[in-house]
């Protein structure tokens, strides 16, 4: 199925490997213009020379840390005008630093917030002056169920948790220069390579076991989670926003351990 998304450009942050990788991938078979940014400067023209050479969309890829602001303002600039203006963004780059709440440095916390709210909100904040010029934009925040269903990283679900609530607080803010911004949360995703495999190679009997929290008995993969992202840019999302879609096969425990 596709969404209508031919030649528009996206910009998605986090986009050299893993979930990313597939987002860009999905809306590179859109007939999307992309434009990625990761730390890897390596990982990253790879990943941009597979996708050129397999859907032949233009590709825009530099190396940023989006923690950095000046950083990630200067590559969604610089993506606006090699792609010629931007219609969408979406906000991947995440991850948790520290263990449990004695276990965990302040720094760690701020670095944790820093990485996935701060950078999502710096990123539409400098994406909206270029959204503006087109009349329109949708942003797709990604956020976890972990956002909700308590788990043990609790640095990580705070910050996933206000990422939901940013999305639904700047979907007001931002309604009426036509930019909708909605979450989508994935659960575990089953993704080649990814810490779930890993993790079923390693130790395959608590992976069974782990298998016991989704009714289905199955993960959902990269590209089931990836299809939810381009439907929410899409003209068939119009009417959706402010929305937190969860993606997770009705995932219980977000983690192998339980609550």
């Amino acid at each position: 199925m596709t969404f209508g998304l031919r030649d528009r450009a996206v910009v998605v942050t986090g986009g050299s490997k893993g979930f990313g990788r597939i987002v860009a991938r999905r809306l590179a078979a859109e007939g999307c213009a992309v434009a990625l940014c990761a730390r890897s400067a390596e990982t990253l023209a790879a990943t941009a020379r597979e996708i050129e050479a397999e859907y032949g969309t233009r590709v825009f890829a530099r190396s940023c840390d989006v923690t950095v602001p000046d950083e990630l303002g200067a590559f969604v600039d610089a993506a606006a005008e090699a792609l010629g203006g931007l219609d969408g963004l979406v906000t991947n780059a995440g991850d948790a630093f520290g263990g449990g709440l004695m276990d965990s440095t302040p720094e760690e916390w701020t670095r944790t917030f820093e990485l996935n709210v701060g950078h999502s909100a710096h990123a539409i904040r400098t994406c909206v002056p270029h959204m503006r010029a087109r009349g329109r934009g949708d942003v797709v925040i990604v956020s976890s169920i972990s956002g909700w269903k308590p788990g043990r990283n609790t640095q990580y679900g705070a910050a996933k948790a206000a990422e939901i609530y940013m999305a639904s607080t700047l979907a007001r803010e931002l309604a009426a220069d036509r930019i909708r911004v909605n979450t989508v949360s994935p659960g575990s995703m089953l993704i080649p390579g990814g810490g779930w495999d890993e993790f079923r190679q390693r130790e395959p009997e608590r992976y069974e076991r782990f298998l016991g929290e989704f009714p289905g008995g199955a993960l959902p993969s990269g590209e089931d989670v990836a299809e939810v992202v381009a439907f929410l840019l899409s003209d068939h999302a119009r009417a959706v926003n402010g929305a937190n879609i969860p993606v997770d096969a009705a995932q219980n425990a977000p983690a192998a351990s339980g609550y």
